[in-house]
């Protein structure tokens, strides 16, 4: 697969982002063939860079969120850098970044000054609470994100304190809505005018978005959904049961013909047969009975006989996924889930596959996160720079 064949080749997007709302955005982008050139500040780049395990200095997450990208450094407080981003401003067809607002206003480089250099701009702007409101110039992360956005609230046990899933999904989720509002004004560009337009995602109300019924719930009635643990709230079964060998099994059963077939695989044909669990009404009313039915028969058995004896009822189960179980597993595999990729000094690692799936045009890794500034001469020289003034902005520090 080459990048020409790509859904997105031909387009080149401009990232100034950093960390994870804008990089993921921008690498979903990347990996469907997009041009994408991310800039950086010449003083050490993207904090990413930095971030978790690190393999000889640089972060094993810094090579998958910056695949297939281009590293350009540029400092945004020089005029000359500014001029620069001008220059890649009116080639591009899109402009990713997730400072807070204002930022880049102060700069020069908010959206009127980007729109009147190119106006066919789409300009995708992700920030903790949006561009406009009270709280539009206060800095918000993931996790500020996931609390405003309700999803904390709901996560964790009833008798313990609210806590965070084990990665900062409220990112991933804006830039996946930032990925999708980009989309959409692109087609509303290519069928109506030609004109940009900004896309402004608040990575509060991109959490929020996903809340399911948790508003007209409350709404309605009043109810406040309060943390469940493991049970998917008002719908039963679907929990997570503990194994005899210590290991954790999901079981979601709360369709009415696998709740039977549930029941009849477990050995308890009565409530198989009982009228009043016949649909999931009836099944919530009695929760604390099923799931202790449940319970039971698991602890009573080993992880691999709980995922037999379930699979051969075709009950949806699945036991919970640690990393080693993720890059042994024969779905992934089977799907080119787990990718083998060379670091810079020879060593091979796997990293993740690209989704979603895309059966004439898919997407692919066509190299790892570049170094710092990789890219920087290459870009300035396509510009129009000649050497010496590429020598000259290095030497001022722009570059």
């Amino acid at each position: 697969m080459t990048t020409s064949t790509k859904p997105l080749a031909g387009l080149t997007v401009v990232e100034l982002g950093s960390l994870i709302a804008g990089p993921f955005a921008a690498r979903i982008m990347a990996e469907f063939g997009a041009e994408v050139i991310k800039i950086e500040s010449p003083d050490g780049g993207d904090p990413l860079r930095k971030w978790r395990k690190l393999y000889q200095g640089t972060s094993l997450w810094w090579y998958v969120q910056s695949r297939n990208k281009q590293s350009v450094t540029i400092n945004l407080k020089h005029p000359a850098g500014r001029e620069i981003v001008h220059k890649l401003v009116a080639e591009a067809d899109i402009l990713v970044e997730n400072f807070r607002p204002g930022v880049l206003e102060k700069l020069g480089l908010g959206w009127q000054e980007l729109s009147a250099i190119n106006p066919g701009l789409v300009m995708l702007r992700l920030s903790g609470f949006g561009q406009s409101g009270p709280l539009a110039q206060q800095p918000g992360f993931g996790a500020i994100g996931e609390s405003m956005g309700g999803l904390r609230y709901v996560t964790g046990f009833p008798d313990r304190p609210p806590v965070k899933t084990g990665i900062s999904i409220g990112d991933s989720i804006a830039a996946l809505w930032g990925v999708i509002g980009t989309l959409m004004a692109l087609r509303h560009k290519e069928q109506n005018g030609g004109k940009g337009q900004v896309v402004d995602v608040a990575l509060y109300e991109a959490v929020f978005a996903m809340m399911e019924s948790l508003l007209p719930e409350f709404d309605v009635f009043g109810f406040v959904r309060e943390r469940t643990g493991n049970i998917m709230p008002g719908i039963t079964p679907s929990n997570t049961h503990s194994t005899s060998d210590g290991k954790h099994v999901a079981i979601g059963a709360n369709g009415d013909a696998i709740f039977k077939r549930l029941m009849l695989a477990i050995g308890r044909d009565d409530l198989a047969r009982d009228p009043q669990l016949a649909d999931n009404a009836g099944r919530d009313a009695r929760r604390d009975e099923l799931y202790a039915a449940i319970d039971a028969w698991v602890a009573a058995h080993r992880e691999t006989e709980v995922l037999a004896t379930l699979a051969a009822a075709e009950v949806p189960a699945s036991r919970v996924y640690s990393a080693a179980d993720i890059v042994a597993d024969p779905q992934y595999l089977a799907r080119q889930m787990i990718e083998t990729a060379t670091l810079p000094d020879g060593k091979s690692f796997r990293i993740p596959g690209i989704v979603p799936k895309l059966s004439a045009t898919p997407g692919g890794t066509e190299w790892l996160g570049p170094t710092l500034g990789q890219h920087t001469d290459q870009t300035l020289r396509r510009l129009g720079y000649p050497a010496d003034a590429i020598d000259a902005l290095r030497d001022a520090g722009t570059v």
